[in-house]
């Protein structure tokens, strides 16, 4: 059976793309936590293309947190582009990304830098401006 490339689009140090089992399946599938806030970031966007609803609720930071959660009906997510990691303290970290997708055949881009906490030891997603 071939690997399926993980849809964060992270590489290899060769270059070539990480399988999504060794990559952001990881923390998806299993019980293991992100180890910053790019790979929960990176995680949280493979969630958002496989319609993983429990992953995006259980690493949205509670006090943020909406009580329900929706998809977005027909969305198709073509790759994701991360242009900065700011690590601001050990807890506390920035991550600017560009996802692009496609709603009834036309082209988006979401331009988003996301700010996230690390408490008892995951990090979780807080909030994040839009450009």
């Amino acid at each position: 059976m071939p690997v399926t490339a993980c849809p964060c689009g992270r590489v290899d140090a060769r270059g070539k793309a990480r399988a999504f089992d060794a990559c952001c399946g990881r923390y998806l599938d299993h019980d293991t936590p992100a180890p910053d806030a790019e790979s929960l970031m990176r995680s949280r966007y493979c969630a958002f293309v496989l319609g993983r609803l429990d992953y995006l609720q259980s690493s949205w930071h509670a006090s943020t947190r909406p009580a329900d959660l929706a998809l977005e009906p027909g969305v198709k997510w073509l790759g994701l582009a991360v242009k900065r990691h700011r690590v601001i303290d050990a807890d506390h970290a920035e991550v600017e990304f560009v996802a692009r997708s496609r709603v009834a055949g036309r082209g988006q881009r979401l331009h988003e830098t996301s700010r996230f906490v690390r408490e008892g030891g995951r990090w979780f997603y807080v909030d994040g401006d839009i450009r």
